[in-house]
């Protein structure tokens, strides 16, 4: 999985710099004036980025979920991540993470790949695209995205029993995957490989269970 070193990033003035002139940059566009492709990745890119700039600004965390949300009243879901602080203004609107993923992102693109493009900075999520994402390869790298978490264990995993354990974004966005069991078993089959879809291929297996691991997904002490 991906992990990044959090701790050499905050150390470097120039790295931090360049990363609050992109989202920046970024703030200043029309994704309103975008085509499709090209405003999917504008919205993933900059979610990531500040996502990373969160996290950065109180990095040493031991999860997202230890940052709280600012600026939001008696919002009761300020108390368990920092998805509702308002972070920037695109287009005149000021837009918090929730605001980009949920009110944006799921409703306008109606693709459950969104949920491989945007990374909470956690163990338990599909991992951190290497590059930004590009209009030009995004077809191509979201599925690759979607392959490597359908078949990495954090996204599915057949029991001895011959159930599924699955990752809790198949169950926080069940209606994005189909709406049911059997929707989600579809899209796992749609992008595993030859092991796991064979595997898949009786019957429609149950959901037993599903996991997910808000660990931040730190590589600062990796050699």
């Amino acid at each position: 999985m991906t992990r990044l070193r959090y701790a050499a990033w905050k150390a470097s003035g120039p790295d931090l710099a360049v990363l609050d002139g992109w989202i920046a940059q970024a703030a200043a566009r029309t994704p309103s004036a975008m085509p499709r492709a090209v405003a999917f990745a504008h919205w993933a890119n900059l979610y990531n980025a500040l996502t990373l700039k969160v996290v950065l600004q109180r990095y040493p965390v031991r999860s997202i979920r230890d940052i709280r949300s600012t600026g939001v009243g008696l919002d009761p879901r300020q108390f368990i991540g920092p998805w509702r602080t308002r972070l920037v203004t695109v287009e005149g609107r000021p837009l918090s993470l929730d605001d980009i993923e949920h009110e944006i992102m799921r409703p306008t693109f109606r693709d459950p790949r969104v949920h491989y493009a945007v990374n909470c900075a956690s163990i338990g999520c599909p991992n951190l695209w290497p590059r930004a994402w590009r209009a030009a390869t995004l077809e191509r790298e979201l599925d690759a995205a979607a392959a490597a978490f359908v078949n990495h264990p954090r996204g599915a995993t057949v029991l001895a029993d011959g159930r599924l354990r699955v990752s809790s974004l198949y169950a926080w966005f069940r209606e994005d995957f189909g709406g049911s069991d059997a929707g989600v078993v579809t899209h796992l089959r749609r992008h595993a490989t030859a092991a796991l879809a064979a595997r898949l291929a009786a019957g429609t297996p149950a959901i037993a269970e599903n996991a997910y691991d808000w660990a931040l997904n730190d590589g600062s002490t990796a050699a």
